[in-house]
């Protein structure tokens, strides 16, 4: 039985307990998101596991004016990841032109990080498994790279994903399905790779 509704009403009153089993559960596939999607002159200064760390931070605080009538909780908490790598790349611009971006500048600083979040992002970078996948990921063409992060991991609609693609919905879905398939049938991780891939057309 899915119980994230009742998590999230529990999270959205206050409860930190609830809106921890939340995160645990999309983790993974954020931490590979960030895995994926961070640049290289960027990840000497931000680690995947620094990007679930600060999406933890804002996504507590702004759990309470979550809407989940207006977006599911995954797409919501993605939302929140892009932004921490939009920020990310604006102050890595910044430091660079005021020539303060050294070779050990972290550009969070991930200050009052609750256990729960620290313990959840170092399991995730010594899981091998993600490690596997990521590499998998990579190797794919374009357009299945992308299908993987938007559909898969982001848990974009349908129609969004599709024009994001220049594709059809009716088009984006098959590709979609039968990527998820060869996945799967490689052993890949099923709980990173959502089972209605690309959730709603709508």
């Amino acid at each position: 039985m899915d119980d994230t509704h009742v998590w999230v009403r529990a999270a959205r009153a206050g409860d930190g307990e609830a809106f921890a089993r939340l995160f645990e559960r999309i983790a993974p596939a954020l931490y590979t998101w960030a895995d994926l999607r961070l640049r290289p002159d960027l990840r000497r200064h931000l680690e995947p596991g620094d990007v679930v760390g600060e999406v933890w931070l804002r996504a507590w605080r702004g759990i309470a004016d979550f809407d989940p009538g207006e977006v599911p909780f995954r797409p919501w908490l993605f939302r929140v990841a892009k932004n921490v790598l939009y920020e990310a790349g604006r102050r890595a611009g910044r430091a660079r032109e005021a020539g303060g971006l050294g070779p050990t500048t972290r550009l969070f600083a991930l200050e009052n990080l609750p256990d729960d979040a620290t313990a959840i992002s170092r399991r995730l970078m010594r899981d091998e498994e993600l490690v596997l996948f990521g590499e998998r990921i990579r190797a794919l063409p374009d357009e299945e790279r992308r299908l993987v992060l938007h559909c898969g991991l982001e848990g974009m609609s349908r129609r969004e994903a599709a024009a994001r693609l220049g594709l059809s919905v009716e088009a984006l879905t098959k590709r979609w399905q039968r990527l998820r398939e060869r996945l799967r049938a490689a052993g890949l991780p099923r709980e990173l790779i959502l089972e209605g891939g690309g959730g709603s057309s709508g």
